[in-house]
C-alpha cells in the first residue's frame, strides 16, 4: 500500500512540474522569453494566481489529498486554459528543449528521494529552476552559435544588398512593398511575417535566405533600447528606413523620445548608404538621410483603391493600388523612392505599384457569404485603426459592425479617440477581452455592444448579429492573454 501511495505522488508530482513548466514556457514564448516580462508586464497576472501560485501553494499544504485537488482542479483548470487560448504554445526546439529538461530533471530528482527516501515531498520549485537556468545557457550558447553561423552566410553573399526597415508603425507594410516592387527587376527576398528580432532574423537567413538573393530586405523591431542597435550592427543595411514613429510600446520606452531613439539606432549600420526617414521622426539635417512624408497630394481613398499623386525629383507620378487606407499612401512612397534608388523607370514603378496586394491582415478586403470583411488584424495603431473606421463609413447597405479589443500597448487617450469615431459609424461594436472592456463600456453610444471576455464565442455573436449586404471590420486582432 505504502509503494502504492509512492508511485501515485511520484507521477502526480511529475505531471504537476510539467504542467507548471507548460504554462511558463506558454507565457515566456509569448513575452519574447522574457522572465522579467513574464512577471512585470503580464496583461493578465490573474493567470499567474490561478494556475501557478495557487496550484504550487496548494502542493505544500494540502499533504496526500493534494492528488485529488491535481485531478479535480489543477489539471482540468489548465486544460481548458489551454484550450481556449487563441495565441497556442508552439513547439520549437526551444521550447522542446525546455520541456525535456523540465520532466528530466523532475524524474531525476524524483527518483533521487525515491531510493534515499530523504524528501518528505517531491521538489516542485527546484526542478522549474533548474531548467529554466539550464535552457537559458543553452539558448545563450546556441544563439551565439547561430549568430557566428547566419553572419558567415551574410558575408559569403558578397554583392548582397540589405535593405532594413523600422519604426513604429508600418513596417511590415513597407517592407512588403519594397520587396513586391523591387521583385520586379531584382532577386529579392524578405524575412516572412512579422519576423523582426535579432533572433528571428538569424533563424530566418540561416534556414530561408537563398544564396541567389540580390536584396535582403528585413524588419527591425524593439522592446527596448539597443534592439535596433544589434539588428543593424548584425545586417549592417546599405539602405534603412525608418518609417512614422509614434507612441506605440508606450509601456516598455515611457516616452515618445526614447522611441525616437531607438528607432533611429538603424542609421548606425557600419555600411549605410542612404536612408529615409519619415518626418515624424526627425528634421535634423544629414548627408544620408532623405526625409518622406510630405511628398503625397490628391489622394482618393475608397473601398475600390487609392488613387494619388506622389511628386519627387523634379517629377509627379499619378499612382494607383488596389491597396486599401490612406495611409498606406505614406509606406507605399517610400517604396518607391527606394526601388527609384535602386534603378526603377518611373513607367515600371507606376506598374509595380498598380499591381501591389495588400498584406494579410491589414485592411485585407474578404467577402464571404455576401457580408464584406476588412480584416485588419495585424494592425494596432491609431491612425490606421482610424483609416478602418473611415472606410466603413462608405459602406452603403448593411449593418456596420466591428470588432476589437481596442488599442493595446497604448494610452486611455488614444482609446477614446477611437471609441468617439467609433460611435459615429457603427451599428455594433464587439469588443473582444478585458484589457480596454471598461472604458469601451463606459463610453460607446451605438445601437448594439456586446462585450466578450474572450473571442471563443466571436464566430456564433457575428453568425447572429450579421446577414449578406453588412460590413465588419476586423481591428487589431490581440490574441487573448492580452
Amino acid at each position: 500500500m505504502e509503494q502504492f501511495e509512492q508511485l501515485i505522488a511520484f507521477t502526480t508530482n511529475a505531471l504537476f512540474v510539467f504542467l507548471l513548466g507548460w504554462y511558463l514556457i506558454t507565457n515566456l514564448q509569448w513575452y519574447n522569453y522574457s522572465l522579467s516580462r513574464v512577471i512585470l508586464k503580464h496583461h493578465k497576472p490573474q493567470w499567474h494566481i490561478l494556475y501557478f501560485i495557487i496550484p504550487f501553494i496548494a502542493y505544500y499544504t494540502t499533504g496526500k489529498f493534494f492528488v485529488i485537488f491535481f485531478v479535480f482542479a489543477i489539471l482540468p483548470s489548465i486544460i481548458i486554459w489551454h484550450k481556449r487560448l487563441d495565441k497556442k504554445l508552439v513547439l520549437t526546439w526551444r521550447v522542446k528543449r525546455f520541456l525535456i529538461l523540465v520532466i528530466g530533471l523532475t524524474l531525476f530528482g524524483n527518483v533521487l528521494c525515491t531510493l534515499k527516501d530523504a524528501c518528505a515531498v517531491y521538489g516542485v520549485f527546484m526542478p522549474l529552476a533548474l531548467a529554466y537556468i539550464g535552457s537559458y545557457i543553452i539558448e545563450k550558447y546556441l544563439f551565439t552559435v547561430y549568430k557566428k553561423q547566419a553572419k558567415r552566410k551574410l558575408a559569403s553573399m558578397d554583392k548582397l544588398q540589405v535593405i532594413a526597415i523600422t519604426g513604429s508603425y508600418g513596417k511590415t507594410s513597407i517592407k512588403n512593398f519594397v520587396a513586391q516592387i523591387l521583385s520586379k527587376k531584382f532577386n529579392v527576398y524578405a524575412t516572412p511575417r512579422s519576423i523582426n528580432t535579432l533572433g528571428g532574423i538569424m533563424g530566418d537567413i540561416n534556414n530561408s535566405l537563398p544564396q541567389d538573393t540580390e536584396i535582403y530586405v528585413c524588419e527591425a523591431g524593439a522592446r527596448e533600447t539597443g534592439d535596433i542597435y544589434d539588428i543593424a550592427m548584425f545586417v549592417e543595411p546599405q539602405t534603412v528606413v525608418v518609417g512614422r514613429v509614434g507612441e506605440a510600446h508606450i509601456e516598455y520606452f515611457k516616452t515618445l523620445e526614447n522611441i525616437i531613439r531607438t528607432k533611429l539606432e538603424l542609421i548606425q549600420s557600419p555600411r549605410l548608404e542612404k536612408a529615409f526617414v519619415h518626418t515624424s521622426v526627425t528634421d535634423e539635417p544629414h548627408d544620408k538621410v532623405s526625409f518622406f512624408g510630405d511628398e503625397i497630394s490628391d489622394v482618393v481613398a475608397t473601398l475600390d483603391g487609392i488613387d494619388f499623386k506622389m511628386a519627387f525629383d523634379d517629377t509627379t507620378l499619378e499612382l494607383h493600388t488596389d491597396v486599401l487606407g490612406e495611409f498606406q499612401t505614406m509606406n507605399i512612397a517610400v517604396a518607391v523612392r527606394i526601388a527609384k534608388s535602386f534603378g526603377m523607370s518611373d513607367k515600371e514603378l507606376t506598374n509595380a505599384v498598380k499591381e501591389l496586394t495588400p498584406v494579410e491582415h491589414r485592411l485585407q478586403m474578404i467577402k464571404a457569404g455576401g457580408k464584406l470583411i476588412l480584416d485588419d488584424g495585424y494592425n494596432g495603431n491609431i491612425d490606421g485603426m482610424l483609416e478602418g473606421v473611415r472606410l466603413c463609413s462608405l459602406h452603403e447597405g448593411g449593418k456596420k459592425v466591428i470588432v476589437t479589443p481596442g488599442l493595446v500597448e497604448s494610452t486611455d487617450e488614444l482609446n477614446l479617440q477611437l471609441i468617439n469615431a467609433i460611435n459615429k459609424v457603427f451599428d455594433i461594436v464587439i469588443v473582444t477581452g478585458s484589457l480596454n472592456a471598461d472604458l469601451f463600456n463606459k463610453n460607446l453610444n451605438v445601437k448594439q455592444k456586446v462585450m466578450l471576455a474572450d473571442k471563443s464565442s466571436l464566430t456564433a455573436v457575428l453568425a447572429n448579429q450579421t446577414k449578406s449586404g453588412d460590413i465588419i471590420l476586423f481591428a487589431n486582432d490581440a490574441p487573448n492573454f492580452i
